[in-house]
């Protein structure tokens, strides 16, 4: 059944928006992401405007944090403490980072932004996790460990240190609140929860072991997306209700069930598994932005 989706102004099929939904909201309680980096940019492929794709996401991205909160925290692995400190710093990113979409919006060149910024997000995490995991496979490290402890990195040396005792670590505050404000900034550039950032900080950089960092994740992403969600009704009027109420149908089941698969499996098998979609998806991307299209930047103004 086709539906006409009034700000996008495209005709899509709504199995078809359900279904991604509910293949965005697996991988949610699967990996702790938002699933915006992947939903924004297939949005994209079917037909939806780059800014009504990336508006319109977080609203669902709202959806399949909360499923997947409930499930991870009904077994203890959502440090409350921590994500709270990173949402302050979401809000604030978030906020800046909706009047800047505007801006870009003005000028015309929204579109080649978004995509240009999403290769070049995608392929530095995606080559990163998966070198790492593949030489912890290898390792045979220990099922649901963060790598091994180094040396103190810069995140470790900074000032307003806290312990956090369900991630077991002592990290800054200040490292919280950067790490939240550039969450925040992504949420609202690229329609995404900011999860596919945040998950490899918190596993290499602040040493959280895979679980906790996933439902930890989730909590966060889900105060930042409500946040440029509201910003983004408000100020770019860019949000298509009907198209993210039926990927928010979708998401909400396919989170419950990705929170329940992920525990049978190991951490080095999760963190292998999402790098490959993380590569995927920026291949596919690289391979829509090479095919010669009417035009890449509109000159003038924007809409």
């Amino acid at each position: 059944m086709n539906i006409f989706l009034p700000v996008a102004g495209v005709q899509l099929s709504a199995c078809l928006l359900l279904g991604l939904g509910g293949m965005v909201g697996l991988l949610s309680g699967l990996f702790g992401v938002g699933g915006g980096f992947l939903l924004t940019p297939l949005l994209m492929m079917i037909g939806v405007p780059p800014a009504v794709a990336a508006a319109s996401d977080t609203n669902q991205i709202v959806a399949a944090s909360v499923s997947g909160t409930l499930a991870h925290g009904r077994v203890g692995n959502v440090d409350f403490k921590l994500g709270l400190v990173m949402i302050v710093g979401g809000l604030l990113g978030g906020t800046i980072g909706t009047n800047l979409v505007r801006l870009l919006r003005q000028l015309g060149n929204f579109d080649f932004v978004i995509k240009i910024i999403y290769v070049i997000m995608l392929l530095g995490v995606g080559a990163f996790m998966f070198q790492e995991s593949l030489q912890a496979l290898r390792k045979k490290s220990a099922p649901g460990d963060a790598p091994a402890p180094g040396r103190p990195g810069l995140l470790q040396r900074l000032p307003l240190k806290v312990y956090f005792p369900t991630s077991g670590i002592e990290c800054s505050v200040l490292a919280l609140l950067g790490l939240g404000f550039l969450i925040g900034l992504l949420a609202a550039l690229m329609g995404v929860g900011g999860g596919f950032i945040m998950l490899p900080i918190m596993i290499y950089l602040l040493r959280i072991p895979t679980l906790k960092a996933v439902g930890t994740s989730l909590f966060t992403v889900l105060f930042t997306a409500i946040n440029v969600t509201m910003s983004q009704t408000l100020i770019n009027q860019t949000v298509d209700l009907l198209l993210a109420l039926l990927l928010l149908l979708g998401s909400a089941v396919g989170a419950q069930v990705g929170a329940r698969l992920g525990r049978l499996l190991k951490a080095e098998q999760l963190r292998i598994i999402f790098s490959l979609i993380v590569l995927g998806v920026m291949a596919k991307m690289v391979y829509d932005l090479l095919v010669p299209p009417a035009s890449l930047i509109v000159l003038g103004g924007g809409h």
